[in-house]
């Protein structure tokens, strides 16, 4: 499903624009974005939460110049899915 796909659906769901529903989409994305970029975490009862992880400082290979390099510690966003939505996940979707 692309972000157009959710356009139309919320647009016939509620009867609404899809110019405006568009609109709604690409703010809450620049919201949660803008949030994240701050330091902050978004929550989403029932959904989930968009959350920074922390990733440590590690060594790595260069293979091509066979060298190790080191990667320092950075952050990185992560979505964590609520239980409930776990939940229907895991009873809904056939195991391919």
């Amino acid at each position: 499903m692309t972000k157009a796909d959710i356009v139309a659906k919320i647009s016939e769901k509620l009867g609404m624009e899809k110019g405006e529903v568009q609109a709604t989409v690409e703010t809450f994305m620049e919201e949660v974005k803008n949030s994240l970029e701050s330091g902050d975490n978004v929550y989403l009862r029932g959904f989930g939460s968009f959350i920074i992880k922390t990733r440590a400082e590690k060594t790595g290979r260069n293979i091509s110049k066979n060298t190790t390099i080191k990667i320092p510690a950075h952050n990185i966003p992560a979505f964590k899915p609520a239980k409930v939505f776990v939940e229907g996940v895991k009873s809904n979707v056939e195991v391919k």
